[in-house]
């Protein structure tokens, strides 16, 4: 309790509420609307309290460099917590490839998480991988990420930024549209052979409309692969949260210079 009410410890505290706090901002799942402000500093806060106790930091001086350092830390946060949502967005992008072929694109529901606009599977999908991780406990892997980033990361050391870091951003984006796809594959693929069997009646059948057949006719489908396509989804996310955690753990290496 006595480092915790040291004077010489309230830069090095600054500077870990910094990281957390913007870590947060950028997080799934911590940083929706529906989670209050005040328990976003106040877990922020106590965290912070407890990593000054428990990380090995000597003194830092409040000088010219300080403001670096606190920029710089920020500026971590916020790029851990992306990385992490970057990835865990392959779950909306395979629900808006699955709404485009089921029909359902021009029917987006506001998201009241971020205020933006979701596809119909791609917000039910999002949930389920949301509930997926509470349940493994996640969100305690997710925390013990940020703490374990000052062994990659030193809280009195500055970033570095070369050619790997832009081709890990690249690679990064590829896994999540890689994910999507096969997010999206089994629906996707069966209402393509909806589609073929509907173009082989149209121009077997003439007198039948398919416009008005192919419509319930594809979504009767999709609910029904969808059905039998929740096991392997569960796999799909399993997948999705490890690449999200080895994603997180080679951005701090990165950006550690290692």
């Amino acid at each position: 309790m006595l480092d915790l009410i040291d004077l010489s410890t309230i830069p090095t505290f600054l500077l870990i509420f910094a990281r957390i706090i913007a870590f947060f901002v950028a997080l799934p799942l911590f940083s929706y609307r529906t989670i209050p402000t005040m328990f976003k500093i106040g877990i922020s806060f106590f965290l912070s309290l407890m990593m000054v106790s428990s990380l090995d930091v000597g003194i830092i001086e409040v000088d010219h460099l300080f403001i670096f350092l606190l920029l710089k830390e920020v500026l971590v946060g916020l790029l851990i917590g992306l990385i992490a949502y970057i990835i865990l967005s392959a779950v909306q992008i395979a629900g808006g490839f699955i709404d485009f072929q089921m029909g359902f694109a021009v029917a987006n529901v506001i998201d009241p998480q971020t205020g933006a606009q979701s596809p119909l599977v791609g917000q039910y999908f999002y949930m389920f991988a949301l509930l997926f991780l509470l349940s493994v406990n996640g969100h305690y892997l997710l925390i013990d990420g940020i703490f374990n980033s000052y062994q990659f990361i030193p809280i009195d050391s500055f970033l570095s930024f070369n050619d790997i870091f832009s081709e890990f951003i690249i690679q990064t984006f590829n896994k999540m549209f890689l994910i999507a796809f096969q997010m999206a594959i089994p629906l996707v693929g069966c209402l393509f052979l909806v589609d073929v069997a509907l173009g082989i009646i149209a121009r077997t059948v003439p007198q039948l409309n398919v416009f008005v057949v192919g419509l319930p006719l594809k979504i009767a489908v999709s609910f029904t692969v969808l059905l039998f396509f929740i096991s392997i989804y569960i796999v799909l996310a399993k997948l999705l949260f490890e690449t999200m955690f080895e994603t997180m753990r080679d951005l701090m290496v990165i950006l550690g210079g290692g």
